[in-house]
């Protein structure tokens, strides 16, 4: 599992200007022209928003960018999945840390109302023990050894940070007018060659124990994954 941690030496990097305009109108023409029977609802309640996963050509542009991806983070890489992230007036990010599908996240500004800042941690070892006691989300914001650090995106910048192991949240949208948004879109990778390892579907298979297929952790992604690719 040791691929899976991110080294303590990673630097977050902030890419301005990095879509070129014709590729940004591009996307922005795709998300437009959504329809209501594409667009996922299921994180309208927690998150403000409406997602869309993989979309084919949104997979080419992150097949495309696998290699500059490997050489800012610093190790061989393979895409792990993308989404578009329309998030409305009531959009909100609590702070949390992503499963290893998305060890490293390419986070792009499409096009927003206003700046909406996120808020990285440093590096943080995992597994790690519990938090007791309290607000768990205050305790880690307000955490001075986690060094969180904010950073603003304007339409076509974008930032690399290791999802899976820095916490990072952003604060609901302001000013939660009618006409307030932010569009990103959130391409993740994962090290070359552990797409198995960081499914844990396939853990009784690649660990050569059949047992765990009845564990319910294991049983709850073996549906996710079917349902994903009906």
């Amino acid at each position: 599992m040791d691929i899976l941690r991110t080294r303590e030496d990673f630097q977050v990097q902030h890419l301005w200007g990095f879509l070129p305009q014709e590729l940004l109108e591009e996307i922005r023409r795709i998300s437009r022209s959504l329809s209501h029977e594409e667009i996922e609802l299921h994180e309208a309640a927690s998150f403000g928003r409406w997602v869309l996963h993989d979309h084919p050509r949104l997979t080419e542009v992150q097949t495309g960018l696998t290699s500059f991806v490997s050489e800012l983070a610093g190790e061989p890489l393979e895409p792990s999945y993308n989404f578009l992230s329309l998030y409305s007036r009531l959009g909100r990010c609590p702070i949390h840390m992503d499963a290893p599908q998305a060890k490293y996240t390419l986070d792009v500004c499409i096009q927003q109302s206003q700046p909406w800042d996120i808020h990285l941690s440093q590096i943080v070892p995992w597994p790690e023990a519990g938090i007791e006691g309290g607000s768990w989300d205050d305790t880690i914001r307000n955490d001075p050894e986690l060094s969180f650090k904010s950073y603003a995106l304007k339409p076509g910048d974008a930032i690399l940070f290791s999802g899976s192991s820095q916490w990072h949240y952003r604060d609901p949208i302001p000013s939660p007018a009618r006409d307030e948004f932010c569009d990103l879109l959130f391409f993740h990778y994962i090290p070359l060659g552990t797409g198995k390892l960081v499914n844990p579907a396939q853990w009784p298979e690649i660990f050569c124990l059949p047992e765990l297929a009845e564990l319910p952790e294991i049983r709850r992604h073996s549906c996710q994954a079917i349902t994903r690719w009906q």
